[in-house]
């Protein structure tokens, strides 16, 4: 066989594991959802509560490492690597792992995608009152985040790139130039910020050359409170943040 043809069936029969795998998950998710109340009631009987107690402590573990990279959770994933015969139980052992999450961590896990059950855990961020958040020094990535949030909710929800970079600038923080506590901090705001679900970064169609804007993410929209942010820019500008009514009724209704 040349070359090229085994090339064209590695990427065929790789192609081929992919749509397996994919059919795969799909069958598993879709199993977690078809379960009858009768056999809950025997998977109450057959398992212990210290066995549940061990399985709801495996999947909020689970849940927890996925979450250091901040990447969306998806059911199927919970179902397969980790809730495996137990999935009788799916509901129960949920219901329990969101009243862990909620009680002990004092986080939220949160359905984005309620037809592929994608999950992200939040939790509230708030800057830190009296303070200016972009210097504040135990936690500068978070107040760089809040800067930009600031700036694309001021401006409607949707702000080009170039502005954002600008206002950066003039704090002093040059997305062109390595800085100090960010490194690349033009990777953050494109590559960290969007992974972790607080900003999207859209390319502008029909734009030569190539222009991009941000909006929030999933996980800003669930985790930050805009009158907070309202709050932090009326400090910044020393206005009352009513005075922005426009922003002030969407940040008081959401």
């Amino acid at each position: 066989m040349s070359q090229r043809r085994k090339a064209v069936s590695a990427s065929q029969n790789k192609t081929q594991r992919r749509s397996q795998a994919s059919l795969n998950e799909e069958d598993e998710d879709a199993n977690l959802s078809q379960i009858t109340s009768s056999q809950v009631q025997r998977a109450r009987e057959n398992f212990t509560p210290d066995q549940i107690d061990r399985k709801v402590a495996e999947v909020v573990q689970f849940i927890l490492i996925k979450d250091q990279k901040k990447v969306p959770i998806r059911r199927a994933d919970i179902g397969k690597n980790v809730i495996k015969d137990y999935k009788n139980l799916y509901a129960d052992i949920h219901n329990r792992v969101c009243r862990t999450f909620e009680q002990v961590f004092g986080l939220k896990l949160v359905e984005t995608d309620p037809k592929n059950h994608i999950y992200i855990l939040v939790n509230k961020l708030e800057p830190i009152h009296g303070e200016p958040v972009s210097l504040h020094p135990k936690n500068p990535k978070k107040g760089l985040l809040f800067v930009i949030l600031s700036v694309v909710f001021m401006k409607g929800g949707v702000v080009k790139e170039n502005l954002v970079w600008n206002t950066l600038k003039k704090l002093r923080v040059d997305p062109g130039e390595k800085h100090d506590e960010f490194g690349d901090v033009k990777k953050v705001v494109t590559d960290e910020f969007v992974r972790q679900k607080y900003l999207e970064y859209v390319k502008i169609p029909h734009t030569e050359p190539v222009e991009y804007e941000f909006r929030w993410g999933l996980r800003a929209e669930k985790e930050v409170s805009k009158l907070k942010i309202l709050e932090f820019v009326g400090e910044l500008f020393e206005q009352d943040p009513q005075s922005w009514t426009q922003q002030f009724r969407e940040a008081s209704t959401s």
